[in-house]
Parts: C-alpha cells; structure tokens; sequence
C-alpha cells in the first residue's frame, strides 16, 4: 500500500468515526419524523476538509456501517429501516453533500485562513446544506408522503440549524488553516511553500 493510499484511507476512518462521535449527541425529534442533529457538521467537515472523493468514501464507509446494523445515527439508530424511514433522502444526501462541498472546497481561494474561513462557509452551504436538503425534500416526498409544498416548508426548519453549522466548519478551517498551512483543503494537493498570512 503506497503512502498516499495509507493516509487516504486513515483519513477515510478518522471521518467516519468523528460522524459516529456526533451521533453521541442527543437528537432533537421533530414531527416531520427528521430529527435536528449534529452529524450534518461532520458532512461539511469532511467535504471541507478531505475533497470531494475522500469525504464521499468517508460518508459512504459511514452509513455502510449504519446499514449492517451499527446504532451510529443520532439517539442510538442504526439498522437497513433508517433507509426507509422520513429521514432516508437526508441520509443518502450525505455522501453527495460531503462530495459538492468538497469540489467547491477545491474551487474557492484558501490563501489565508480567513479566505479559507469563508470559502468553507460557502462551500457547506451549497454543498452540506442544500444539496442534503434537496435529497431530503425528495426523500419526504416519495417516502413521508408529503407534497412539495409540505416537504419544502418542513425542510425549512433545518435551514437557521444548519447555517449555524456552516459557521462553526468555517470556523475548524479557519483554525485548521493558521495551524497546519500544509493541509490540503478540498483535497488540493501540496500547499505551496509559502506559509499562508496568519489573518
């Protein structure tokens, strides 16, 4: 096994189980049957800061474990009914959520922690918070029963959660790019070799 894949692969591991270190924290159950967690957070983590095909294999090797039955959700739930439950399109947003905020990651300029702070923040909206609320709304949709109407108004109630989210990823990039310039945010490769202004 190269070097390359050995760090992928660690990386990969070390994501998933800060996933299943947010799923620690109590949910908070909504009628829609969707309940408000932290695990969104680890979405737009990795995305952030693994690139588009790492932070997908991270969220993929994730719920994997959730499928064959491990209770790493939010309130101890795991097992092949998540996938069918209301909150299913969240869940299957997950892997592409991580993959568009990583590719927008790799987009956006990260020159300085602060610049890095609010591509971030950019990046987990587009990608952590709509596209997962788009596979969501579709999930509610074919799953819940909901009209478009219905499903769109019930997905809207993330929406103040989630941007507060947005602002605590931008702020872990922002530390994490005044500590280890080198890291590569958005699966960039090598930084360059001038260390990035500390602002």
């Amino acid at each position: 096994m190269t070097a390359a894949s050995s760090r992928t692969l660690a990386l990969v591991s070390l994501f998933a189980a800060l996933m299943a270190v947010l799923g620690l924290i109590p949910k908070i159950d909504l009628p829609l049957g969707v309940p408000i967690t932290l695990q969104t957070l680890g979405v737009m983590l990795a995305g952030c800061l693994l690139g588009p095909r790492r932070a997908a294999l991270a969220l993929g090797l994730f719920l994997l474990a959730v499928a064959l039955g491990l209770p790493l959700l939010s309130g101890g739930r795991g097992g092949p009914g998540v996938f069918f439950a209301p909150a299913a399109g969240y869940l299957a947003g997950w892997p592409l959520g991580a993959a568009a905020t990583g590719a927008l990651m790799a987009l956006l300029p990260v020159g300085t922690p602060r610049r890095a702070a609010i591509s971030a923040f950019v990046a987990a909206a587009i990608g952590g918070l709509a596209v997962v609320h788009a596979c969501g709304v579709v999930g509610l949709v074919g799953i819940a029963g909901l009209s478009w109407p219905q499903a769109l108004a019930g997905t809207l109630l993330f929406v103040p959660g989630d941007l507060l989210k947005c602002g605590l990823c931008a702020a872990v990039v922002h530390t994490v790019a005044r500590g280890l310039p080198d890291w590569g945010l958005g699966g960039r490769g090598a930084a360059p070799t001038s260390a990035p202004s500390r602002r």
